[in-house]
């Protein structure tokens, strides 16, 4: 055997090895609910590749190592049909907090959003659900802010927007997960159709307050930056928001720890506004999307350095003082220094 022909066998197994790899784990995650059938197609799999690769190596099966492979092609074909057929759903028991679907109603200038969440906390698990619905004016929107929130070190975060409108309301738009009861979030989970997408819309004191008053383990650190941008564009970005709810309202979708995360999928809607910040590694190490927006001119710095601006933009123990205020919003974006830390520490 001639070493390209090696280099060639070789480069086949990696990518046998690599469709094996995907197979099993999509199999493990979104495979059957009993667990002997799900163990049992993973075991399957398995012993199919290890066939298949041993065919490119030993002499005696030489005759058969490209039937192998076509077999394993058509198993493969036949898990990405069994794959994509998967349907996300907007039927299933859900968790309280992503229960009920926000949508919007537009007339002209005006828009009324339906299903606004504003939840009476006691503590993190502990609430009274309530939603309320409000028409807004887009004649007076007034910009958006970027809210991140830290608890696990520097370089992840949620990312979410809020947009602000005269007379002090504000409207957030957080792009989760939607879990039923009793499921836990996890990233590998997320690779595999295994949540639906989940735009939570709500009051601040809803989806700000509960990240700094109420979660306890992990405790959360929330930072609000104000963006640059004029209204028109603040506009534009606001009703591909809306849209984006509606259309999961009619049409739900899975979410994706990649593709379909809260900064893939805020960047992707930012491109219906010109001049969209090009893709960078900063927006999937979501923590590090204030410092991108940063570098990139894109946040209202009123000439502080991005340590400084961090340190402002810090606003749990505002937060915590104004509790559950009607002037909440406006509260919290007080302009007097905060004593806080610029960055969570790293784990």
């Amino acid at each position: 055997m001639t070493l390209i022909e090696r280099l060639g066998r070789g480069l086949l197994c990696l990518l046998l090895l690599a469709c094996a790899a995907w197979a099993g784990l999509a199999l493990f995650y979104a495979g059957p609910a009993q667990e002997s059938s799900r163990y049992g197609l993973v075991a399957a799999v398995c012993l199919f590749t290890m066939l298949t690769l041993a065919a490119q190596w030993l002499p005696a099966w030489h005759r058969i190592r490209w039937w192998a492979v076509a077999g394993f092609a058509a198993l493969f074909g036949a898990l990405l049909f069994w794959y994509f057929s998967l349907q996300a759903s907007n039927d299933r028991d859900w968790r309280p907090e992503v229960a009920v679907l926000p949508f919007a109603t537009v007339d002209g200038n005006s828009v009324t959003v339906h299903n606004i969440r504003n939840f009476d906390y006691r503590s993190e698990h502990d609430f009274t659900p309530a939603h309320y619905e409000r028409r807004f004016d887009l004649n007076k929107i007034e910009g958006v802010d970027v809210v991140t929130t830290y608890w696990m070190g520097p370089h992840i975060a949620h990312v979410f927007l809020s947009f602000a409108f005269a007379d002090d309301q504000h409207l957030a738009f957080s792009i989760e997960t939607r879990t039923e009861k009793g499921e836990g979030y996890s990233t590998l989970r997320g690779f595999f159709r295994q949540y639906e997408l989940f735009y939570t819309v709500a009051d601040e004191r809803d989806v700000i307050r509960v990240r700094t008053n109420y979660r306890k383990d992990p405790i959360e650190d929330v930072y609000v930056y104000r963006v640059k941008a004029g209204p028109e564009g603040v506009r534009r970005l606001f009703m591909e928001y809306v849209r984006q709810i509606n259309e999961l309202k009619d049409n739900p979708a899975f979410y994706n720890s990649l593709t379909t995360n809260c900064t893939t999928n805020m960047w992707v809607n930012a491109r219906i506004n010109p001049n969209t910040l090009p893709f960078s590694w900063k927006v999937l190490a979501s923590g590090h999307v204030p410092e991108y927006l940063y570098e990139q001119d894109r946040l209202v710095t009123d000439g502080l350095s991005l340590e400084d601006l961090q340190a402002h933009a810090h606003v749990n123990s505002r937060a915590q003082a104004a509790d559950s205020a009607a002037d909440f919003s406006r509260r919290i974006r007080l302009a007097e220094p905060v004593a806080a830390p610029a960055m969570p520490a790293k784990p």
